[in-house]
């Protein structure tokens, strides 16, 4: 996101806008004074604020996963590897972050994916950070993954390198219902404007 930008002001503006201001202090004073807003009613509008805190929930739990894989990307190809194995999903020592054991097999194509994923909620930014993990390495991938859900579905996004391109990475996630969940993967080169799918994970219990 970008910050805004203020234009340069000219001398006129400011004795017109000193102008402007005397007129206004001139009716404020004879206008009578108004009531300040009550503290229910900014109570109010600070609840209708969402809180993110679990919205991750409905994926606690263990589920079979059954993947699709676009090995190539961001050319055009529609050679898709499939997988089955297994998703499972943990809260960590009784708070609302989160973490994930991946583990998927493609016999066909001889072909192992295991991987771990952490998501650890912002209650100020009322955002989500998912890091990919690699305890075989004892890595952890930078930058996370950040986003947040509107209702049942979550989009996260972050900005990476794919063979010598800067690409934008989204994530979406769709709580489908209490015996189904759907992630998908997508990178764009072009800003935005398109999108190309190239993980699609399905969890059912």
């Amino acid at each position: 996101m970008r910050d805004g930008l203020l234009p340069n002001r000219s001398p006129w503006l400011s004795v017109a806008g000193a102008f402007a201001l005397s007129c206004l202090s001139a009716r404020a004073a004879s206008a009578p004074p108004t009531a300040p807003p009550s503290p229910s009613s900014a109570g109010s509008a600070r609840i209708t604020a969402h809180d993110g805190a679990h919205d991750f929930d409905f994926l606690i739990g263990d589920w079979k996963a059954h993947v699709r894989r676009l090995p190539d990307r961001l050319v055009g190809s529609n050679a898709w590897v499939t997988y089955d194995g297994i998703s499972n999903h943990k809260k960590l020592l009784g708070s609302n972050a989160n973490f994930e054991e991946f583990e998927v097999d493609s016999p066909e194509s001889h072909l192992h994916i295991r991987g771990q994923t952490l998501r650890l909620y912002n209650a100020d930014s009322r955002q989500w950070r998912i890091y990919l993990v690699d305890v075989d390495k004892g890595t952890i991938d930078f930058p996370p993954v950040v986003g947040q859900f509107t209702g049942k579905r979550g989009e996260f996004f972050n900005q990476q390198e794919w063979k010598g391109r800067t690409i934008l990475v989204r994530y979406v996630w769709l709580d489908l219902s209490p015996t189904a969940a759907r992630m998908e993967q997508s990178f764009t080169d072009d800003g935005g404007k398109t999108w190309e799918v190239n993980w699609i994970c399905e969890l059912t219990r």
